[in-house]
């Protein structure tokens, strides 16, 4: 695979609030990364013993607090180093708040869950250790991760977190629904959506052939899917120009128009339970939610990759999910041990045991993911296309604290409404930049 741009993946809206917040309370703090690009520098790794007990804060991502006990209790039994598991918030959004208000007391994590959206106001405010150097004294090898997954966490040559709990989108259809109305494949454009779409709705066999997320359900996260296929995206590094593309602006008007013609709707909840209770025939969503989708549902789902648009076809797939980052006010012995239990919860069996349990991908390019097939086969297309058509996302969405609610305010006005594609989107890329000069460059700038 080749290498991928240095970006990130997913954010929520209760992020965007917290995000600011976060930066704006260390306005006067270290400059970007100081604190643990400094400690890293000056650390001589050979000469560190690991700690014999650590901290491990996560919020139990996919309801894996059973297995990361499992996990944990069988790095003990092979290192001795004890580890306190502490349940540090409900989500990531309070895992990442209460990491940040702990760095005054210094009680804080010494490995910590952090989503792809968490992470770098974390890093910006000089709270996370590059990771390379003191996972390679640990014994890790780093090169048998997912290249576009540990990228996720890479920022100006260094890395702040390691793959974990990770996800991607996958395109869900109603099987039954396809073979009733005489379709025999799923889409892989989204022209070919637009015409499933229709002669699903032509059958009779369902009201609402697709089902786009609402605000509160990640439409960029989603979207980025036909946004990056018609050549456009939300932001070129920290320009928010490319929001207002004629990519993006085409990509967004093809999104409207699926909702005016009818064939597509803006689900009220969640296109997930809309799709498992057969009220919709197909929409984009986590692999995660694959497990939960399969036992709900009362027919047979099926899944492929991503459509691709009339420009990208290969690389338009966003990820997503979470990761484990090393706490800058730790010990050198406590973060190299924290290291050595990173890359224990991470290595190629234990991330196939993990995703056996939550539905997350293996995130290890190494992996035997046999298993996971065996137990569910809809499972290979989630692993085959991470493994062939993930990128890394556009830094204004999971970089900048407000910029995901922001592109899924105009998202949602855009597709409930008959608003103005071009316009809403140029204000949109005012609103981006206004966050950016404003509450994040000069953080950036120190």
């Amino acid at each position: 695979m080749s290498r991928t741009p240095q970006r990130t993946a997913r954010a929520t809206t209760a992020m965007a609030a917290l995000g600011i917040a976060a930066v704006t309370l260390t306005a006067c703090g270290p400059a970007v990364g100081s604190t643990g690009q400094d400690a890293a520098a000056e650390t001589d790794w050979s000469a560190v013993e690991p700690a014999e007990s650590i901290s491990f804060w996560t919020n139990h991502p996919g309801g894996s607090q059973a297995i990361e006990q499992e996990l944990v209790d069988s790095f003990t039994d092979e290192t001795g180093i004890e580890v306190e598991i502490v349940t540090a918030g409900a989500n990531y959004e309070e895992v990442s708040q209460r990491f940040q208000t702990a760095q005054t007391s210094g009680d804080v994590g010494d490995l910590v869950v952090m989503s792809d959206a968490t992470w770098f106001t974390n890093h910006v405010n000089g709270s996370l250790l590059p990771v390379d150097d003191v996972f390679a004294a640990a014994g890790g090898d780093s090169s048998t991760y997912n290249e576009t997954l540990f990228d996720d966490y890479l920022y100006e040559d260094a890395h702040y977190a390691v793959p974990y709990a990770r996800s991607t989108t996958i395109y869900y259809y109603n099987a039954d629904h396809y073979a009733e109305a005489g379709i025999a494949e799923a889409p892989t454009t989204w022209e070919e959506v637009a015409e499933h779409s229709q002669a699903l709705i032509d059958a009779g066999v369902t009201e609402t052939a697709f089902s786009f997320p609402p605000a509160e359900d990640y439409p960029a996260w989603m979207m980025n899917n036909i946004v990056w296929g018609y050549g456009g995206g939300w932001s070129d590094e920290w320009d928010a120009s490319a929001v207002t593309s004629d990519e993006t602006v085409a990509a967004v008007q093809f999104a409207q128009d699926a909702v005016q013609d009818g064939w597509a709707n803006v689900s009220s909840g969640s296109p997930a339970d809309d799709f498992a209770a057969g009220a919709t025939s197909q929409f984009i969503g986590s692999t995660g939610s694959l497990g939960g989708v399969t036992e709900t549902a009362g027919f047979e789902v099926g899944v492929a990759m991503l459509p691709g648009g009339p420009v990208e076809q290969e690389l338009v797939v966003p990820t997503g999910g979470a990761g484990i980052a090393i706490s800058s006010a730790s010990t050198p012995e406590e973060q190299l041990a924290a290291a050595m239990l990173a890359d224990h919860l991470t290595s190629a069996e234990h991330t196939v045991e993990f995703s056996s349990q939550t539905g997350y991908v293996p995130v290890r390019s190494d992996a035997d993911a046999s298993a996971l097939y065996a137990e569910n086969p809809n499972f290979r297309v989630a692993v085959e296309q991470l493994e062939t058509r993930t990128r890394t996302q556009d830094y204004l969405r999971v970089f900048l604290p407000g910029g995901d609610l922001a592109i899924a305010t105009a998202l949602q006005r855009i597709l409930t409404t008959d608003a103005d594609v071009a316009e809403s989107l140029a204000s949109l890329q005012t609103e981006l930049e206004g966050l950016y000069e404003n509450d994040l460059r000069p953080q950036l700038e120190g």
